[in-house]
């Protein structure tokens, strides 16, 4: 009955975990009329901290990363998937871009980490199908983006901020195939999450917007802690850990079209044709680029 129950969990990962980080753009968009980004994360990554630190007490004999090694690997990886990542898209909902785009942007991680994996590796050459496929999501990113760039929705410095956390994640699951070893969850989870306020606190002392706590404030910290950080962070280095780096990162596409529904019965976010054409060009684009 326990290995059913094992084996039905670790079918139901994937789909939690997309549901999970689906909701992180809609608190984004809840959260950021009351607060500055960056001093937002901080609290995040502080209160994380404490949290994962009394499950580990409570827990008792959760091991440890061995060697210095491994702890610099998570420290870097604690820097690209929370710091990067988060700080990128956070900022860029800030600024004044939906939901719904800035999850749609990010979800052009799986195209890049396939061309990534088949540039580095002689084991995954680029095809021409592969090829199809990268012009193929690129022009259905164009087509969601290019409107609203000219329609004011989208500014430079919001799209360079979503690209950045683009590419930070990206290279987070790279890193992380690459150079971080199986580790449990809890105790790698809370040496990122230091790394991550160690780089975000000093840009949070740098802004001068305070925060005000009110009940949209406090319910996207208590959910980005509790259901974000501890749940949805943790799933993503299991997952990780676990599978390939693209298959994995095939997960984020499926991420935009629940954020956007999302943002939608929430915010009253637009739902256009242009978007839903947008993302079945990237999802065709994905299935050519790994079935290449």
């Amino acid at each position: 009955m326990t290995q059913a129950r094992g084996s039905a969990w670790l079918r139901a990962m994937p789909a939690v975990f997309v549901l999970i980080w689906s909701t992180g753009f809609v608190v984004a968009r809840l959260g950021m009329p009351h607060a500055p980004p960056m001093g937002f994360l901080a609290w995040r990554y502080g209160l994380s901290i404490v949290a994962l630190g009394a499950w580990i007490a409570l827990a008792r004999g959760v091991p440890w990363p061995r060697g210095r090694t491994q702890w610099l690997h998570l420290g870097v990886l604690g820097t690209l998937q929370h710091g990067g990542y988060l700080g990128g898209v956070w900022a860029a909902i800030k600024l004044g871009m939906p939901a719904g785009l800035a999850a749609l942007i990010v979800c052009v991680q799986p195209v890049l980490t396939a061309a990534w994996l088949s540039w580095r590796s002689s084991a995954h050459r680029v095809t021409l199908r592969q090829w199809a496929g990268l012009w193929l999501g690129l022009g259905g990113l164009t087509l969601v983006l290019w409107p609203r760039m000219h329609g004011g929705e989208i500014a430079p410095s919001t799209l360079a901020l979503a690209i950045g956390a683009l590419l930070s994640i990206t290279m987070g699951t790279l890193y992380q195939k690459r150079f971080v070893v199986p580790l449990d969850v809890r105790s790698a989870n809370l040496v990122q999450l230091v790394a991550a306020l160690a780089v975000t606190l000093p840009l949070a002392l740098l802004e001068h917007e305070a925060m005000h706590w009110n009940a949209p404030l406090w319910s996207a910290m208590a959910w980005s802690v509790l259901v974000m950080t501890l749940g949805g962070s943790s799933l993503l280095y299991l997952l990780t850990q676990r599978g390939a780096a693209t298959e994995v990162a095939s997960l984020m596409y499926l991420v935009p079209p629940c954020t956007a529904l999302m943002a939608w019965l929430g915010f009253g976010e637009a739902l256009t044709i242009a978007m839903v054409l947008g993302m079945a060009l990237c999802a065709a684009a994905v299935v050519l680029v790994r079935r290449g």
